[in-house]
């Protein structure tokens, strides 16, 4: 071989090898067996989603996932007529059937996207809240963990809760009309001094004003409860009137805090880019779920603006919501009512809720939500006759008022 050419020679030969091999590995990577986006289900599990079942309990619409290896998810629907949330389910169902339900955002991305007109809507959102809670459910029981596992493991040993004999959140005290008079500030002022002589220096006092409150009422009320050291104004204006919040926060120095009926991270990232809120509190139900209560919780860590989650579910919302709560970095306090009257069935069982001396509860116990569904109980709860009424609020001169 003449040594002049060598170089050359070797160079084709690499060249050639180079792109039999690049022919060789294209074919593989584009057959369809081997495409990587059929290879995104989870090898370690042949589990699907075969079933579905619901059960309509006064106001809330309970979801029953099932899968083909025997374990099932749960889930609750709240906030929305449940004579429309039950049908809206169960349509939903033909986008789970048959899949991996171990891929949770898969899922979610899938019903969220699946009809661009219903995106982001109350009944949508709340819906797929509790089918998400279903997934990380069964997730949970599948590799006999609890849901915080999944989520990264716990960052905290224990969690703060409210309503307990220190953390109090006093509610508006009725409907007032475009501004408030002395008898409407004393009331407000008075419950708030009481819950502080409760709770004492080294406790928490909230006050929500549940939209119920005009700007300017509440304005007057703020200046009267400074000697109080309220942790927090929870929805001082009516959500997404930015504007409103902007002009509150610049002359009011209480802490705001508001969430409860903003849905996803898509309108929640309106108060942290704005800083008009101090404190964000998403509901696990309303929000689209474990899910989105994670992602919400990231976007708020980088204004650090803490979690304190709104809770007004029976045991399957609260323990998903105290599952997110477990696993987040910032976290303030959790609502908490264990035992609500009317809205905690005897079909729900084992979750923890006993609360220490300082107003902290255990970590959610496991597996998936560690919660156990007496189904036959709960069975017979929906067969009675359900009726549901739509709420609503007027003020004294019968025009329509928020609440």
């Amino acid at each position: 071989m003449n040594l002049e050419t060598a170089p050359l020679f070797r160079r084709d030969l690499f060249q050639t090898m180079g792109a039999a091999a690049g022919a060789l590995l294209l074919n593989e990577t584009v057959s369809a067996e081997n495409t990587p986006g059929t290879q995104v289900a989870d090898k370690t599990s042949s589990i699907r989603v075969t079933a579905l079942r619901t059960f309509w309990v006064a106001s809330i619409v309970y979801i029953k996932l099932e899968t083909n290896h025997g374990i099932s998810g749960w889930g609750e629907i709240k906030g929305v007529d449940p004579r429309v949330a039950q049908p809206l389910v169960k349509s939903l169902f033909e986008l789970l059937e048959g899949e991996n339900p171990t891929r949770i955002e898969y899922l979610w991305q899938k019903i969220f996207r699946a009809e661009r007109y219903a995106r982001g809507g109350a009944f949508m959102v709340h819906t797929l809240a509790a089918i998400d809670m279903a997934l990380w459910d069964i997730t949970g029981k599948l590799w006999q963990v609890p849901v915080y596992r999944l989520l990264g493991g716990p960052t905290r040993n224990k969690i703060r809760v409210y309503h307990t004999p220190k953390a109090v959140k006093v509610p508006p005290h009725g409907i007032y009309e475009a501004a408030g008079n002395p008898a409407d500030i004393e009331r407000m002022v008075k419950a708030i001094k009481t819950a502080r002589e409760k709770v004492g220096p080294d406790g928490a006092v909230m006050f929500d004003a549940h939209c119920a409150v005009p700007p300017a009422t509440l304005i007057q009320l703020a200046a009267a409860i400074s000697a109080y050291d309220v942790l927090f104004i929870e929805e001082p204006a009516v959500p997404g009137n930015i504007e409103v919040f902007k002009r509150l926060k610049e002359q009011i120095r209480i802490p705001f805090a508001t969430g409860e009926r903003d849905r996803t991270i898509f309108e929640m990232i309106q108060y942290l880019q704005n800083g008009c809120i101090d404190i964000l509190q998403p509901d696990c139900c309303h929000t689209g779920g474990i899910s989105q209560m994670r992602k919400i919780a990231t976007l708020a860590e980088a204004y650090h603006v803490p979690l304190a989650p709104h809770c007004t579910a029976t045991f399957l919302g609260i323990a998903a919501s105290l599952h997110a709560a477990a696993s987040i970095p910032l976290f303030l306090i959790h609502e908490f009512y264990p035992g609500n009257v009317g809205k905690h069935l005897p079909a729900f069982t084992s979750m923890a809720h006993e609360y220490d001396k300082d107003g902290y509860i255990g970590l959610p116990p496991g597996p998936g939500l560690g919660v156990e569904v007496d189904e036959p109980g709960l069975l017979a709860e929906s067969q009675k006759p359900q009726t549901y009424k739509w709420p609503g609020a007027k003020l004294k001169d019968g025009s329509i008022a928020d609440y």
